[in-house]
């Protein structure tokens, strides 16, 4: 009767697969947690947005404004808001500024409450459809 030796568990570090997968959901995981404007804040507080690192992994994460990777993106302010950060106005905004997370709080409810409803969706496309007509007639 032969006996095997015990096999060791496939690790994250010895599949690269599987690492580059857990990396990804990670990413994934951070660039979603910018969709809350509160999270931002506390960030800048904590003043990592100031840090020469951070700001650099915040234009690596870039990546996932495009088509491929956007597609996992389950809260679109996040994209956004990773647009955002990449302007230090914007860092030095939600470090100073408690009335500007509330701000994007609010749109974001705002956008959130009326992105599906007719009315004012009509109401915006009838109000382009109009402006469109008059920028047609001045010309």
């Amino acid at each position: 009767m032969a006996t095997t030796a015990p096999t060791a568990p496939v690790t994250p570090s010895a599949d690269p697969e599987a690492a580059n997968r857990a990396r990804f959901e990670l990413e994934l995981e951070f660039v979603q947690a910018l969709a809350n404007p509160f999270y931002l804040h506390s960030l800048a507080q904590q003043n990592i947005l100031e840090q020469p690192a951070f700001i650099n992994y915040l234009k690596y994460l870039l990546y996932f404004q495009e088509k491929d990777y956007a597609r996992f993106i389950h809260y679109p302010h996040a994209l956004h808001h990773l647009e955002l950060l990449q302007h230090a106005q914007f860092r030095n905004a939600m470090k100073k500024d408690e009335m500007f997370r509330e701000y994007l709080n609010q749109q974001q409810f705002e956008h959130w409450r009326t992105w599906k409803d007719p009315t004012k969706l009509n109401a915006t496309l009838q109000s382009e459809d109009t402006q469109m007509q008059q920028d047609m007639v001045h010309q």
